[in-house]
């Protein structure tokens, strides 16, 4: 916060004890800020600049459900619920350069992103019971319902390594994926 004017109120949002150890645990696993101020009222607030681009997105509009990239989360509305989403196995977070675990958000609200892309320059790709996949970790957000695995690009690992692509993020299921046109 830079400034604000108004009756706007700053709070931690933290519920207890219960809540700061929850919210602790699941910071340092999703490499996201455990404590978030909220901000309630009326008047205005100004925030701290970027020179990035800030990214509103609606998750109702992705199933009321959606994981974004590690270090993008800037705010959402406090409706959102919060949660550490971890990788259906362990070769999407060892050899995807994804991590482990990433910060997800669930019901009605929008949440703004930082992204070093504009919005009318990322990509976005509906899946209907359907697969895509990147070689590289160019996606910054993916509907909640989707399956993320990493897998090998062709069908043997001699075939992957001749194609020279190696290994694949793949994103299987029906949503949608938000992705920048070159690595993050």
């Amino acid at each position: 916060m830079q400034w604000m004017a108004g009756d706007v109120k700053a709070t931690t949002g933290l519920k207890g004890v219960g809540d700061f150890i929850g919210k602790t645990i699941r910071g340092k696993m999703t490499k996201e800020s455990s404590i978030k101020p909220e901000y309630t009222g009326t008047g205005t607030l100004v925030l701290e600049p970027t020179y990035k681009h800030i990214l509103l997105l609606d998750v109702d509009e992705w199933d009321q459900s959606l994981v974004i990239e590690d270090g993008l989360f800037l705010a959402c509305d406090s409706g959102l619920k919060h949660k550490a989403v971890m990788r259906s196995n362990l070769s999407s977070a060892a050899l995807g350069g994804e991590g482990l675990f990433n910060l997800g958000l669930t019901g009605k609200g929008t949440i703004a992103l930082e992204s070093s892309v504009a919005r009318e320059e990322l990509i976005e790709i509906e899946l209907e019971n359907d697969e895509l996949k990147i070689d590289g970790n160019m996606a910054i957000a993916w509907s909640g319902g989707l399956e993320f695995t990493v897998e090998r690009s062709g069908k043997t690992l001699m075939g992957s390594a001749a194609s020279g692509e190696g290994l694949v993020n793949v994103y299987r299921g029906t949503g949608k994926v938000l992705m920048a046109p070159f690595l993050q």
